[in-house]
């Protein structure tokens, strides 16, 4: 009688689906979505707006966004690459000007009287 039973709680905060070590990695990656969608929305929304997003909502705005940015950066990659390309194709070798030299005299044209 004289014993007592220590209870052990194995639940963790388990229940909502979040552990104690867990909860400091979902605030930083939730506050940069909140961040990320503030910012690369170009003033669409403001922070108290996306705090209070559905979270099916938040995600499907982030990725919307995401695939906006990717999309975009490899049409600029294209078009940078291809401007090298013709960049490249402009060069003139001095070496190759003195088959474009005139010899002789011109014929016709302006002249002086």
């Amino acid at each position: 009688m004289g014993q007592t039973k220590k209870l052990v709680f194995q639940l963790d905060l388990t229940f909502f689906g979040l552990t104690s070590k867990a909860i400091p990695t979902y605030r930083k990656n939730l506050f940069n979505q909140i961040h990320e969608i503030c910012f690369y929305g170009q003033g669409g929304y403001d922070y108290y707006t996306v705090y209070n997003m559905p979270i099916w909502l938040r995600k499907f705005t982030y990725h919307k966004l995401e695939e906006h940015y990717s999309n975009k950066s490899k049409k600029d990659d294209d078009l940078i690459s291809a401007t090298e390309k013709y960049k490249n194709m402009a060069k003139i070798d001095p070496s190759q000007m003195k088959q474009f030299q005139f010899k002789g005299k011109p014929k016709g044209g302006y002249s002086k009287k």
